[in-house]
């Protein structure tokens, strides 16, 4: 699960993100081989050959270390609504952005069934501590969003919605699979899950209307 690849930085930087790459490799490779309470951050920083007042300074929490991986998606959602073409809605502009990602199998999704993101998936949402930051990030991911939608009290609303939705939708099509179906499998259904889901968003919560 890697965010968006790097634009042009310099030497410095880019050594910098390599840092935070490798330290979190090593973490998660750990927690994945003895699970996540039972690795001290010392023992990190000593797979990453780092101390652990530096590793501190690259990471402020022993679950950052795995979050880490959704560090770039944080404002994916504002990049999706501030880079949509003339005349494109927020809402389609993400709508078309999630199924994009159901097709190319992206694990934000939840609709990849990669080995590697299985067992990456099952230490984050089997670990409390991991899914209590999580809430976190997302915090972070509604407040970019809002700012990208104007910023206001109906935005703030509108964004706070919008990633809720995206999050159901991507645990539905993880735990399908992680109950044992195929990507390929859960394809169609998650795109179907997509649909009704922003629909709903355009059209509220209440049913629509019956006549005769």
């Amino acid at each position: 699960m890697r965010g968006r690849p790097p634009g042009p930085v310099g030497l410095r930087e880019r050594k910098k993100q390599l840092t935070y790459q490798a330290v979190s490799d090593a973490a998660v490779a750990l927690f994945l081989e003895r699970g996540f309470d039972k690795v001290s951050v010392a023992e990190v920083a000593a797979a990453a050959d780092i101390s652990k007042p530096t590793l501190f300074r690259y990471f402020p929490a022993k679950e950052d270390l795995v979050l880490h991986r959704f560090a770039d998606h944080e404002d994916e959602s504002a990049r999706v609504v501030a880079a949509r073409p003339a005349g494109e809605s927020p809402l389609d502009a993400l709508h078309r952005h999630f199924l994009d990602g159901l097709n190319r199998r992206d694990p934000v999704t939840g609709l990849c069934d990669a080995p590697e993101v299985l067992a990456f998936l099952r230490l984050l949402y089997g670990t409390p501590a991991l899914v209590a930051r999580l809430h976190a990030y997302q915090g972070r991911s509604e407040a970019a969003l809002a700012d990208a939608l104007g910023g206001g009290l109906p935005e703030r609303l509108a964004a706070g919605q919008i990633v809720a939705v995206l999050r159901i939708l991507a645990l539905d099509n993880w735990r399908r699979i992680d109950g044992g179906e195929s990507a390929d499998q859960v394809h169609a259904g998650a795109v179907r899950a997509a649909d009704e889901a922003f629909a709903q968003l355009r059209t509220g919560l209440e049913p629509a209307p019956r006549h005769g």
